[in-house]
């Protein structure tokens, strides 16, 4: 079903779900390119605070009454923008469709944006927010023309929207997600996928239907365009297309080493070799995501140089692998890690950065479902640490599954020194043990502890 309203007859953008990262990016671009903009979400967020300081309308009660009058009064002028995390019997999304009104996804509308505008899109189950962010930051730092739509507060614009400045040589950097398949309405010009590891069963059902999933993104790739994969992936691009990894691929990273805490590296390139490359934010994980990154950038014109002097300013993104807490006394990282082979890769950096200390973390588990696909494989990967937490399962979107909680996933870490705890117990305990290396995980609502925790550690 294609978009047929135009831009010029909009009077209205109504989102529902307009506080998550992806909605509210869409969200800004609407505004501050002139039209009103209300939406409905489940619970008022720093996010959704700064939204209604910028000019939106926002309301947390699924009350059809607190729609925009004229969304209901007419119709055909405003677009409808919902979020598949919105639940089945949400009332408002209910009333809507029973209305004949057309909901469209996120996704849709960002497709029909980009139909016109070259765009470079990142996708995979891991990494892409993060590799997204240093794309966008790279094209920026080298002045070009970008607008950008990410799953991430970058650190260095504080935001997770950048509009594109004036109509000439715009490029679109999209981060393509496959949640829901919903990255299979984007046509972009280049492309990378990071991975494509089993994940969102409870959409997909079986990994080899993630696996489908992406294969039919990359066959998306308009004619002529540019695809890269991480090495190892078996997806089938257009001609040329390029692998990256480290110490493999055609984009490699070699010569890693840790300077001050902070990783080192070479990139060979097709042609090329860029030495002596620092990254400010930590982790192997990351210096893959810089790889792609920079693929992407030299594919759309960037010099080696821009590409070092980008990577070596980018500070990172909200959530991802961030420091809140970095003294010779104590550090505190904070990841977004929801998934077994994002937790491994969090934690072997650490490791890595930090050889001699005793690693503390702990995890909240999001969704139960995904605790149950994956049972062993996040027992594994907790186990990295020397000491490990587990909060109670994140509900997100779903109900409980009887028999799966964080007790069960207790059993399947192979250690000793590990605890299901509450939150305000685990500040409790932090108060007490003051651990030099702490880690917090998960895709839930544990970035609430974050404060707390800090002065936990510190004072």
């Amino acid at each position: 079903m294609r978009i047929d309203i135009k831009l010029a007859e909009l009077k209205q953008v109504y989102f529902l779900g307009i506080g998550g990262i992806g909605m509210s990016a869409l969200a800004r671009w609407f505004l501050q390119n002139g039209f009103p903009v209300a939406g409905y979400d489940k619970t008022e967020s720093p996010l959704t605070k700064t939204l209604v300081e910028e000019g939106m309308n926002i309301h947390y009660s699924d009350d059809v009454s607190l729609i925009p009058s004229i969304c209901l009064e007419n119709p055909a002028a405003c677009l409808f923008i919902y979020t598949p995390a919105i639940p089945a019997d949400h009332i408002e999304k209910n009333f809507l469709i029973t209305a004949g009104i057309t909901l469209w996804k996120r996704s849709q509308i960002l497709g029909w944006m980009t139909e016109q505008i070259p765009t470079l899109a990142v996708a995979g189950t891991h990494g892409k927010t993060t590799t997204s962010s240093l794309l966008t930051h790279l094209l920026v730092h080298a002045n070009k023309n970008v607008t950008a739509f990410l799953g991430g507060i970058t650190q260095n614009y504080g935001t997770n929207f950048i509009p594109n400045k004036g109509q000439e040589n715009i490029v679109s950097v999209v981060e393509a997600d496959e949640y829901d398949r919903s990255f299979l309405t984007l046509h972009p010009q280049a492309a990378v996928v990071t991975s494509t590891d089993a994940d969102h069963l409870d959409i997909y059902g079986a990994a080899e239907q993630v696996l489908e999933s992406f294969q039919l993104f990359v066959d998306q790739i308009k004619p002529g365009g540019f695809f890269i994969q991480k090495a190892g992936l078996t997806l089938q691009g257009p001609a040329g297309s390029k692998t990256f990894g480290i110490d493999q691929g055609d984009y490699q990273a070699q010569n890693i080493r840790i300077e001050n805490h902070r990783m080192v590296f070479d990139m060979v390139y097709p042609g090329g070799r860029i030495t002596d490359i620092p990254m400010r934010i930590p982790g192997f994980h990351n210096i893959e995501n810089a790889l792609a990154a920079a693929a992407l950038a030299m594919y759309h014109g960037l010099t080696p140089e821009e590409v070092k002097d980008g990577i070596a300013s980018f500070k990172g993104v909200k959530r991802r692998f961030e420091y809140h807490v970095e003294t010779a006394e104590h550090v505190f990282i904070d990841d977004y890690a929801h998934h077994p082979t994002e937790i491994s890769a969090c934690l072997k950096s650490v490791k890595a950065l930090y050889p001699n200390e005793k690693l503390v973390a702990i995890f909240q588990p999001h969704l139960f479902s995904r605790t149950r696909d994956f049972l062993t494989e996040f027992g594994e990967s907790l186990a990295i640490a020397d000491e490990i937490y587990l909060l109670d399962i994140y509900p997100a979107r779903e109900l409980p599954i009887p028999g799966i909680d964080s007790n069960l996933l207790l059993e399947k870490i192979p250690s000793q020194n590990k605890q299901v705890i509450s939150k305000t117990a685990f500040i409790e305990r932090m108060k007490l043990e003051k651990p030099k290396l702490l880690v917090t995980m998960g895709a839930g609502d544990i970035d609430l502890l974050l404060n707390d925790l800090k002065m936990a550690v510190t004072s």
